[in-house]
């Protein structure tokens, strides 16, 4: 049965959020699908479009939906939960909304006229821009472009030089660390994605050479052109993260209960759900999802009222400033601690592609090995504690 279309987009949270759970069973039936052919279909792109979750973002001014960081969450969190590729090209892609706030407005409007178009590529600076007349000339090759394979634009993070040296940051900082914005039809894709899991998401290398970026397709996360307010934020893109975890998390646990409703040990004949173990292993996996998916919404709902109170994210106190990056970590984390007890329990019944627990299992393992999911997030809110130096400082808001 084909998804359900719309002959309009959606104007709200409430019917994004939704279409994206309507559509979930559909995206579930796709996984081998997705899976197979290492990137999203063309229906499956366009299936998610009609959800609204790309335009999400955007601003009310641009008479967008406007979503908050929270309500974002919940419709990456509900399309996850039908298909982790599909939910987590959802999440990068949906970073136009975040990223036009970071661009002079007339020429975002230029770019995004349809707020439904896709943004892909890594922010980290793996390319060198050289400052020319009207712009730069960047080179680079970048890693891990999520959803590349059908964007309509894309981002590679840079540093900028000037007559061949380094340029200091806008804020005085040594480098200058800025964000290219390209057509993604002038980007050349390379195909390394043969992975473990997360194959759905077509995450393939792309890279340019001597390419001229317009200096008003650049930003730098220091300096927001028309963005204000929570969305403002440097961390606004990477808020949304955990709702990938939590959809595939609750998905297993679903799937498990299923199970054990169902199945028998064959000596005995007992059901799986009369015995001690698993009432008392779905007990426990049922109370660490609930924990950290409180914390998790607790958090973005917090942070959210309380940017708009200071303004600034500078202006949060240092507990508050760390609580987001270690509570995506923790969901990540969780998702894989819960998956891999719920394979263990299935025991060799797990280990053949028709059952989803393998597939979330290898999908989970790959996501865990994301910069954002690693002991360099919890050394460097360590640190940021104790007043030395962190190891990745985007995540406290470090930018410059």
């Amino acid at each position: 049965m084909p998804p359900p279309s719309y002959p309009e987009p959606p104007k709200d949270a409430g019917e994004i959020l939704e279409r994206s759970r309507k559509i979930a069973p559909w995206l579930r039936e796709q996984s081998e699908r997705i899976e197979q052919g290492r990137r999203l279909p063309d229906d499956v792109v366009a299936a998610l479009k009609d959800t609204g979750v790309f335009r999400m973002a955007f601003p009310s001014s641009w008479d967008g939906p406007g979503l908050d960081s929270y309500q974002q969450t919940e419709v990456v969190e509900a399309l996850s939960y039908g298909d982790p590729s599909a939910g987590w090209c959802a999440m990068i892609g949906m970073d136009s909304g975040i990223y036009s706030g970071y661009l002079e407005e007339s020429a975002a409007r230029e770019m995004f006229a349809d707020m439904d178009q896709v943004t892909a590529g890594l922010i980290l600076p793996a390319g060198r821009a050289e400052r020319v007349e009207g712009g730069f000339r960047l080179t680079g090759r970048w890693r891990f472009g999520s959803g590349v394979t059908h964007a309509e634009w894309v981002v590679g993070g840079a540093l900028v030089h000037r007559d061949g040296e380094p340029e200091p940051g806008p804020t005085g900082g040594p480098k200058h660390w800025r964000l290219m914005y390209m057509p993604a039809d002038q980007v050349e894709i390379v195909d390394t994605w043969d992975t473990t899991g997360l194959a759905g998401s077509g995450s393939c290398d792309y890279l340019v050479d001597d390419l001229f970026v317009p200096a008003e397709r650049t930003f730098s996360f220091s300096s927001p052109r028309s963005a204000d307010g929570p969305i403002g934020a440097p961390d606004a893109v990477v808020r949304n993260m955990p709702g990938v975890p939590l959809g595939m998390m609750r998905a297993a646990l679903d799937h498990f209960r299923d199970l054990a409703l169902s199945k028998t040990i064959p000596i005995s004949g007992q059901r799986w759900a009369d015995t001690y173990r698993m009432q008392k292993a779905l007990g426990e996996m049922e109370m660490e999802y609930a924990a950290v998916r409180h914390a998790v919404y607790n958090q973005l709902r917090t942070q959210w009222e309380r940017l708009e109170q200071v303004g600034e994210f500078a202006e949060l106190t240092h507990h508050e400033r760390i609580e987001g990056p270690l509570l995506r970590l923790y969901a990540f984390r969780t998702a894989r601690e819960v998956i891999t007890r719920i394979y263990d329990l299935l025991a060799s019944s797990a280990i053949y592609r028709p059952n989803p627990v393998d597939r979330w299992l290898r999908d989970i393992t790959t996501m865990c090995q994301h910069i954002v999911v690693q002991d360099p997030i919890i050394q460097s809110a360590g640190a940021f504690l104790l007043g030395a130096e962190p190891e990745f400082p985007y995540i406290l808001g470090i930018v410059d």
